[in-house]
């Protein structure tokens, strides 16, 4: 290939401009109008809501749909089988299935509810990091902001314990509460 070659595809890309970031979507006129807009927005109400239904069923699943259903079918088909019924084998099949499919919803509650404790106290952290957060940004741009003290003076924002401790002691002598000033005033 030569090198004028090389320059030619070179510009022809360019033009094109095929670098650029492409995302798969319909254009903005042709996209239906969203229903909602918004940030989803759960709350820890919302959440507990959720977990305590999934604990409640996951409770509520052994003693109604096992102890009510399985002992009476395996009777059962411990009785056709014993009288040499085929279909006593397959009843038996039935209550196996019935066993394993409660045990994987009873497993899926428990997963749920356990998910929702931790999504909750997960939320919570990430909201208190949120509020330290911004809290300490707040403190900052008070430091930056003239109506906090006037221009050449310090900001108080910025005092430290030691600094307050000096100017609330020499408040106090002034007034005569402390210190050798409060004796010679007396």
């Amino acid at each position: 290939m030569a090198w004028e070659e090389w320059d030619r595809l070179k510009a022809s890309a360019a033009e094109r401009d095929t670098t650029g970031m492409r995302l798969n979507g319909l254009p903005d006129d042709e996209r239906m109008p969203a229903a909602r807009t918004g940030d989803l927005e759960v709350t820890d109400t919302d959440l507990a809501a959720v977990g305590d239904h999934a604990y409640k069923l996951y409770h509520r699943l052994w003693p109604e749909a096992r102890q009510a259903v399985i002992p009476g079918t395996e009777k059962a088909a411990a009785n056709l089988a014993s009288r040499d019924f085929a279909i006593g084998g397959a009843l038996d099949r039935v209550a196996e299935r019935w066993d394993k499919q409660l045990k994987s919803l009873m497993d899926a509650c428990a997963h749920i509810s356990n998910h929702m404790d931790f999504s909750q106290k997960t939320h919570r952290d990430d909201d208190e990091w949120i509020h330290r957060s911004m809290s300490s940004i707040y403190e900052l741009d008070r430091g930056f902001d003239d109506e906090y003290a006037p221009k050449g003076e310090p900001n108080g924002v910025y005092e430290t314990k030691a600094d307050k401790a000096d100017k609330a002691d020499g408040a106090d002598g002034e007034a005569g509460a402390d210190g050798e000033a409060g004796q010679q005033a007396s």
